[in-house]
Formats: structure tokens, sequence, C-alpha cells
């Protein structure tokens, strides 16, 4: 079974993302690049459910894939749209968050307002609600990949991308949380965000450029 690391490493942040509740059921889908395939999750299939083996190998420049008996998941095009547009990304995680769906719901801006949102995230954009599956907001997603990590889709969810699934696994929790501290922040009151020169000042830190690079090197 060919990069047989990168399929257990897809089933170990699979288990995460539902022990997390980033997802329920069916929902969401993961992927990782090695070389010039990537290995997505197979349509249908609970994300704790996946097996190694079942991750299903897709040729990036060509779209080709992998003639295993199981079909790739139904948004196969936004992750092979997104490497082809980012060659450095290495993971791209997708998840139903629900303090993100909420945030869509009633906002489009999510502020930086914590350090670690700062240092691990930066800004997030905002993709109107588009009809998931589709050419259309796989070309929407492959368009904003370089401008942020962290994607947010209106009525819909989040996508994280990283130099490794940990990286873009994290930046999937950062996010979640950032938009449940806005949401609670709101209901209390007016949210007071990190101005602009404070985002830069925790970014230069040294302690935090060392958190980054370790976050990219290790699985």
């Amino acid at each position: 079974m060919r990069n047989m690391d990168t399929r257990i490493e897809l089933c170990k942040y699979a288990h995460k993302i539902v022990e997390r509740g980033l997802v329920v059921g069916p929902g969401g889908n993961i992927s990782a690049r090695a070389g010039d395939k990537m290995y997505l999750s197979p349509s249908g299939f609970a994300l704790e459910e996946i097996e190694p083996e079942q991750w299903i190998e897709v040729d990036i420049p060509t779209g080709e894939i992998a003639d295993t008996g199981l079909r790739p998941s139904s948004e196969v095009l936004m992750h092979l749209y997104g490497y082809r547009q980012k060659p450095d990304m290495g993971a791209m995680v997708h998840t139903h968050p629900p303090y993100c769906i909420a945030f869509t719901l009633i906002e489009r801006e999510l502020p930086i307002m914590f350090p670690d949102q700062a240092a691990l995230v930066g800004s997030t954009v905002y993709i109107p609600y588009l009809i998931p599956t589709t050419d259309v907001l796989a070309e929407a997603v492959a368009a904003k990949v370089n401008e942020a990590s962290s994607i947010l889709l209106g009525n819909h969810g989040l996508v994280t991308t990283g130099r490794n699934l940990r990286e873009a696994y994290y930046r999937t929790q950062v996010v979640e949380e950032s938009a449940k501290i806005y949401l609670s922040a709101k209901a209390a009151g007016s949210p007071v965000p990190l101005t602009a020169q404070e985002t830069a000042d925790i970014a230069a830190l040294e302690s935090e450029d060392y958190r980054i690079k370790l976050l990219q090197k290790m699985k």
C-alpha cells in the first residue's frame, strides 16, 4: 500500500476531528499530500470509520483517481484545486464546527482576538454560501488558499490548510475557539479585538516563531 505513513496519519487526525465534535456523522473531509499524490477521505464514511487502506489516492497533476471500489469525497475538486493552487500545502481539513457555522450566520469578518489566533492562524477569510460539492465552491476556495490558511464557508463550515495535517488541524481548533469567544463576547457586549500592531508584535515573538516551526515539523 503506497504511502502508508500518510494514510495512518490521516486516520489519527480523523479521529481527533470527531472526538472534538468538529463534524457529525459522515460530514467533513480531509486530505494530505504525499509527493504528487493526495490522499482523501472516501465518500459516505464517517471520518472515524476510515481504515488506512481506504483513503483515496488522487494524482494531483492529472486528477486521476485510483480505482479501489470506493468513491472519493464529493468535495474532491475543492482539495484537488487547492493543492494545484498552493504547491507548499501539505494538508486540507474541511469540517463543520458548530461555532464557526453559527458565526457565519451573523458575521463575515472574524477579528483576531488573542495570541494563539494571531500566531497560529492570522487572518481568516470568508466565502458566502455556495452549493457544496460543486466546482464553483472548489474554485472559490482555491482562489483563497494563498490569501489565508483558514476559510470560513457561509452557512457551511470551515476549511483550513497547513504544511502538514497537524498544522491544519490545530488551525481548525483555534478558529473554532475564536468563533466561540467572539460569539460569547458579542452576547455580553462589544468584542475588543487586538490591534494590527498588537497582532504584528505577537507574530514577531521569537517564542512564537519557534512554536510554529516545531508545529510544522511534527506529526
